[in-house]
């Protein structure tokens, strides 16, 4: 299963901690992750294997959305900024669509992601 991470600047950190609270299921064989650029590099940082895209801003968003209609993503944890401003907002809406269209789970807050591994982690 292939799993994106993506973070607004005001929430890297948060997701990072996520990560590492939740790294028993998230290094297991068949969950790959995918990110934007620096998220990834952070989430490099903490010990994660990552395939890391661009930067949002720079089409990162645009490139997982893509992975999304492809089929190669099954699941988006996005933890967004509520409280910024954002110059990417089209690529970020566009992204949500996406997942939307093709009935992919997003995450756009840890107690959400957190439900959605739970759910995962409890498959045979």
């Amino acid at each position: 299963m292939e799993i994106a991470i993506i973070a607004h600047d005001g929430m890297k950190a948060e997701m990072v901690q996520f990560l590492n609270k939740n790294k028993p299921l998230l290094d297991k064989e068949h969950i790959n992750l995918v990110s934007t650029g620096t998220t990834g590099s952070k989430a490099e940082k903490a010990g994660f294997k990552v395939n890391k895209m661009l930067s949002g801003p720079l089409g990162g968003d645009a490139q997982i959305a893509a992975r999304v209609a492809e089929g190669k993503t099954q699941m988006v944890f996005f933890f967004k900024d509520p409280l910024a401003s954002h110059a990417h907002e089209a690529d970020i809406n566009m992204l949500i669509r996406v997942c939307d269209v093709h009935n992919v789970p997003l995450a756009t807050n840890p107690a959400t992601a957190e439900l959605l591994l739970q759910a995962i982690s409890q498959q045979p």
